[in-house]
């Protein structure tokens, strides 16, 4: 801290997996607490940090601090939507509940109950692991969810005729059961589903 040395913060997510922030500092220290306050800043900020304090541009500690608490607080929500996405990929076995497609770079952990609204936290009660297809087609209400896990076809959508994508990756999920996580407490809320399932049921 008094030499204002950046450091690297790894976020624990879950055993043995970290996302890391950086440049971080130590902006504050509580010895008789044993704790001390981190904050995250601009990687290109420490090229000014790095040459004369005199140079024309250097910011204030005011104006340091400010940009900080803003980075830091952009950083923040960002580590707990990885987290968010790592435990829930993690707890739904890195595979989607609704098709079992596995491939990592196209899965997305959904939110049963949207974020935008009290219930929807990030918590893997609340979340799905949905491929980019499926996800776009939970969020938009093609598909809803029955509190008992099975998926649920918008009925102008079972009655469309399109191509083979329409029929096999939506149309004959209706009436399936999703894939839930082997422990319990990760499965879905049925409180949550239950909420989600009445808006769906508003779409038509």
């Amino acid at each position: 801290m008094i030499r204002r040395l950046p450091l690297v913060h790894f976020h624990g997510v879950m055993p043995g997996r970290y996302l890391a922030a950086w440049p971080t500092y130590i902006v504050g220290d509580d010895p008789s607490n044993l704790t001390f306050s981190v904050a995250v800043d601009d990687a290109a900020h420490i090229l000014i940090l790095a040459v004369d304090h005199k140079r024309v541009g250097h910011v204030s500690e005011d104006r340091d601090s400010i940009r900080r608490e803003y980075i830091t607080a952009a950083v923040r929500v960002r580590l707990h939507q990885r987290a968010f996405r790592e435990r829930v990929l993690d707890a739904y076995r890195q595979q989607c509940a609704f098709c079992g497609f596995n491939h990592q770079e196209l899965l997305d952990a959904a939110h049963i109950v949207p974020d935008s609204q009290p219930e929807g936290e990030p918590v893997v009660p609340n979340g799905l692991a949905l491929c980019t297809l499926h996800h776009a087609a939970f969020d938009r209400s093609f598909l809803g969810l029955r509190p008992d896990c099975t998926i649920e076809v918008r009925p102008d959508i079972l009655q469309e005729h399109d191509g083979p994508t329409l029929v096999h990756a939506l149309q004959a999920l209706h009436g399936s059961r999703i894939a839930v996580p082997k422990k319990p407490s990760l499965r879905p809320d049925p409180a949550l589903v239950q909420i989600r399932y009445e808006q769906f049921r508003q779409s038509f």
